[in-house]
């Protein structure tokens, strides 16, 4: 068990879900800096044996390297399930106001345990994640605690990205996406109760300096991914050239992550040697389907471990996203050894031409050029199997816990 005696500041961590593996507890508490995670849901023993079908996404609300230390999880486990229900029940067809509902709920539950903890003071630091900490961050403020807020994505620069290219691809989204004033107004409202405010890549920094929030409260962090040690195959990049390039997309089939342009540059390489698999849950419409060429594939929804198949058997994953906080997609893909073919408008990870391509977004031009390159250059696709499985090794809870500590750091001066 993590010493915390002798080391401050303590941070309380506050999320909903599990959040990337629940890495910001997890990287503070190898520290011996986290005080608590307060969390919806935590996966006890029977829960993690039993949970299948429907269910078995809670088991993941678990991770053992936040176990032996009695009173370090707190948890709401049926009230958590009464959200849940609320948000497909009553709040099916409006899912920003559920948010804000079980956001509200989640963070009354959070001040009420912080308003029991003896332990809090001037040197605490509560973290928490956008939406669902409005109510804990007012009281931390009031008892001067410092708050910091984890902002997951551009807010209204990603809805208006998206709204734009609703317009552009008429009849492609299974429903025009409606974000109400209340929704924004209430991140809007958190972020001004926040000493800081970390985003995950550079392009939500710009884009929530657009929307008005002061530079020096915002701090670039990026995700991390441990790898373990069943990785991709050694001999992943010595593709045999008779066989296609595999192609991989992995993620929400939907307008923001840029599948029409993923389509549009599929249809370009219809008689290349190139297949394309598109993995994830579907969300464009059954007529924006049929316009899919014959080198593409959708597979539907894929479970965690199920994943893992998808990137082994790929030569190349690919994310031509419009707006993503991070995509810690792109990391698990290089930890697998794919090269990745990103935009700019999602995390840093990419060197371009080193690991992979970063090509601009909404260009199917560009992205069909470096599958054919790939094809062409089986060399080239080689050497970047071995630079992206390097560098997914730099984005490490090691690397996570050092800026978590120069965080804190920064917040006591």
């Amino acid at each position: 068990m993590p010493d915390r005696s002798s080391q401050s500041p303590a941070w309380i961590c506050s999320q909903i879900g599990a959040r990337e593996h629940f890495a910001i507890p997890r990287a503070l508490h190898q520290n011996g800096k986290l005080a608590a995670l307060c969390t919806d849901f935590w996966a006890g023993s029977l829960t993690r044996k039993l949970a299948a079908g429907k269910l078995r996404p809670l088991a993941a609300r678990f991770h053992p390297d936040l176990t032996g230390q009695p009173g370090l999880v707190h948890s709401w486990n049926l009230r958590s399930l009464g959200w849940e229900f609320l948000l497909r029940r009553k709040y099916a067809g409006e899912p920003y106001l559920g948010f804000i509902e079980v956001g509200k709920r989640f963070s009354i539950g959070v001040r009420e345990h912080l308003q029991r903890r003896p332990d809090l003071n001037g040197d605490s630091i509560f973290f928490a994640y956008d939406t669902g900490a409005l109510e804990s961050l007012a009281w931390c403020r009031a008892q001067k605690i410092k708050c910091v807020l984890n902002q997951m994505d551009p807010n209204r620069v990603e809805v208006d990205l998206v709204r734009a290219e609703e317009t552009n691809w008429p009849g492609w989204s299974l429903r025009p996406l409606e974000v109400p004033d209340e929704y924004f107004a209430r991140r809007e409202q958190e972020w001004a109760f926040a000493d800081r405010i970390v985003v995950n890549s550079e392009f939500s920094r710009q884009a929530l300096l657009q929307q008005g929030v002061p530079a020096e409260k915002l701090v670039v962090i990026p995700l991390c991914f441990e790898t373990g040690e069943a990785n991709r195959k050694l001999e992943i990049g010595n593709r045999k050239s008779a066989a296609p390039l595999r192609v991989l997309f992995l993620g929400q089939v939907i307008l923001r992550k840029g599948i029409q342009y993923l389509l549009a540059a599929a249809r370009q390489l219809e008689r290349e040697n190139i297949h394309f698999d598109v993995v994830g849950p579907l969300g464009i419409s059954e007529t924006a389907l049929k316009t899919a060429p014959s080198n593409v594939t959708f597979h539907g929804r894929t479970s965690r471990d199920q994943a893992a198949n998808w990137y082994r058997q790929s030569d190349v994953f690919v994310l031509p996203t419009l707006s993503d906080g991070f995509a810690l997609t792109q990391l698990e893909a290089m930890a697998h050894g794919l090269p990745v073919v990103a935009t700019p408008n999602c995390g840093a990870v990419v060197t371009d031409g080193a690991d992979g391509f970063i090509v601009p977004p909404r260009d199917a031009d560009a992205l069909a050029k470096i599958f054919q390159r790939y094809l062409a250059q089986p060399e080239l696709l080689a050497a970047h199997v071995a630079a992206a499985r390097e560098k997914s090794r730099q984005f490490t809870l090691n690397r996570l816990a050092e800026n978590l500590a120069q965080l804190g750091a920064d917040l006591q001066k």
